[in-house]
C-alpha cells in the first residue's frame, strides 16, 4: 500500500487494518475520479488558449464540485 495512503488512513483514524484493502480500493477509485475531473477541466474552451494555471484551477473546481468538498477544512 502507498505510504501516503497509510498516512491518510492514520489521519482519518481508520478503524481496522483488515479493512485496509477496501480502503485502498476506495482510494484508487477516488483518484481515478479526480483524474477524470482533471481531464474534463483540461478541455475547458472558455480560455483561448487556457494557461496552465487556469487548467489547474478548473481541475480543482471540478474535484470540489464533484465530491462536494473544499480545501477550507
Amino acid at each position: 500500500m502507498n505510504e501516503r495512503l497509510k498516512e491518510l488512513m492514520i489521519q482519518a483514524d481508520y478503524p481496522a487494518p483488515e479493512l485496509a484493502l477496501r480502503a485502498h480500493r476506495l482510494a484508487e477509485l477516488i483518484v481515478k475520479e479526480c483524474l477524470e475531473a482533471c481531464s474534463r477541466a483540461n478541455e475547458i474552451r472558455h480560455f483561448v488558449p487556457p494557461t496552465q494555471e487556469q487548467v489547474v484551477l478548473s481541475c480543482m473546481r471540478e474535484i470540489e464540485e464533484y465530491f462536494g468538498v473544499s480545501d477550507e477544512s
